[in-house]
């Protein structure tokens, strides 16, 4: 890959070993911190500073047509509020009285987005902890398990919430959409842990809140619960499984869609079911949004597996009238026996948004709560491993922002721009999605919430 300043690179079983240590430190709830120099800091206090030596992609290298590199440039940043005030030349003069640091010229990304996380019920931050064999049992037997787990988890959960934010700031995460169990057994506890571990981390992370009634919304009578969280930060009503756990797909959906009226929220629904009764629930879904103007642009389709078992024809059909309503979808980006047709979905327009899911849980424990490893798995499925087709396949993990634009032109960072960013050891976002290349430092607001940076 070309580049108009020469960039010096880690050998790749370098890369490889510090990627093994990240992984490791996860299970034990603590992020791996590069090595720091001597010269290196791990908070800014000031809010007007430069940050000198940043790497930013500025084009695409051509052979006729085809995209064969990314070339980047050094250049300087100068953050004032929170915001980037300016993009200078990487031997720009210094300002007297104005503090410096330097990225060391690493590569500069947009942050992360992890729009389907539990922040409120992990194993994340304790011993290891695998999960009871799942085969054969139905999603009615995974809710009794978690009825006997959640008081054991109640006590620790706020301690693991923040956390399990340490490891998404490690890897570039800065802003979450958090489903939060509404349930009898927790009743809104698991809610007031979740809000205090985001209350003390307000300057580092942003995160929205869906009351997630995950023992089914009629199934374990939470609707007065429900309501009540809806003054207590959340933003959005959750629902689950209409059919196959409340056993009523219309009056659950109504009751959930009710509840986001009354209380003018958004609505993110847990939709597993793959079966004609899933599809049926989509389209009853898309139907209701369509009744109610009040819905429009506010509702999202999580995982939405039956999705995957429509024809071209359906999908076509039904993937016009989501985009039309602004319904999204939120996936975990699975591999398995059905592929979802996310790419399908957004060539209809359908906004498709992705997350971690669970990172350890008793539901899996494979989840590295690294959006990177979205962004790989959809270069493999859907885009391809060609440079510009790798490059492209970051927009999943950053909520559709992209350095370059698809002919090569720099549309991001830009002045005035708030200044948020991870700083990255590879050459350009093509290798950071292929190799999932460690992240180093994380901005959020202008602040450093993660990782070290040299000063001076």
């Amino acid at each position: 890959m070309s580049q108009s300043q020469g960039h010096s690179r880690r050998e790749f079983l370098c890369r490889s070993g510090a990627l093994a240590t990240a992984s490791a430190a996860m299970f034990t709830g603590t992020a791996a911190v590069a090595q720091a120099a001597p010269d290196a800091v791990s908070a800014i206090a000031d809010k007007h500073y430069f940050l000198r030596d940043v790497r930013l992609e500025i084009g695409f290298t051509r052979d006729g047509d085809v995209v064969t590199g990314t070339e980047t440039a050094l250049h300087t940043l100068e953050i004032r509020d929170g915001r980037i005030a300016a993009i200078l030349a990487a031997d720009a003069a210094p300002v007297a009285g104005v503090p410096q640091y330097s990225a060391g010229g690493m590569l500069a990304l947009p942050p992360m987005r992890d729009m389907h996380i539990h922040l409120d019920k992990t194993f994340y931050g304790g011993p290891w902890q695998a999960p009871l064999p799942r085969k054969g049992k139905t999603i009615m037997d995974m809710i009794a398990r978690e009825q006997v787990l959640l008081p054991q988890l109640l006590p620790s959960s706020q301690e693991r919430a923040d956390m399990l934010i340490d490891l998404l700031l490690a890897h570039g995460t800065t802003t979450a959409r958090s489903h939060c169990n509404i349930d009898p057994v927790s009743g809104l506890k698991s809610l007031e842990h979740l809000n205090l571990a985001l209350a003390a981390r307000k300057d580092d992370f942003a995160c929205e809140i869906v009351a997630f009634p995950q023992h089914g919304l009629l199934h374990s009578k939470v609707d007065g619960l429900m309501r009540e969280s809806m003054d207590l930060g959340v933003t959005h009503v959750g629902g689950l499984d209409p059919t196959n756990v409340d056993g009523a797909m219309e009056a659950s959906l109504d009751a959930m869609f009710q509840i986001a009226l009354d209380h003018d929220k958004a609505v993110d629904i847990h939709i597993h079911e793959s079966t004609p009764a899933g599809i049926a629930a989509l389209r009853y879904m898309v139907d209701t949004v369509e009744a109610n103007a009040a819905l429009k642009d506010r509702v999202t389709f999580s995982h939405a597996f039956a999705l995957a078992k429509l024809d071209e024809g359906e999908l076509d059909e039904l993937g016009g009238r989501m985009a039309a309503q602004g319904i999204s979808v939120a996936s975990s980006v699975p591999i398995g026996k059905s592929v979802m047709p996310l790419q399908a979905l957004r060539d209809k327009g359908v906004t498709i948004m992705a997350g971690t899911d669970s990172v350890i849980d008793h539901w899996s424990p494979f989840g590295s709560g690294d959006m990177m490893d979205k962004a790989n798995l959809y270069a493999q499925l859907y885009a391809g491993s060609d440079e510009a087709s790798l490059s492209r396949s970051l927009w999943i993990a950053t909520g559709d922002v992209l350095p370059l634009d698809d002919q090569g032109q720099q549309v991001w960072p830009k002045a005035g721009d708030a200044a948020g960013f991870v700083l990255t050891d590879a050459s350009c976002s093509a290798e950071t999605v292929a190799r999932c290349s460690p992240r180093r430092a994380t901005f959020h607001a202008g602040r450093l919430v993660y990782g070290q940076i040299a000063q001076g």
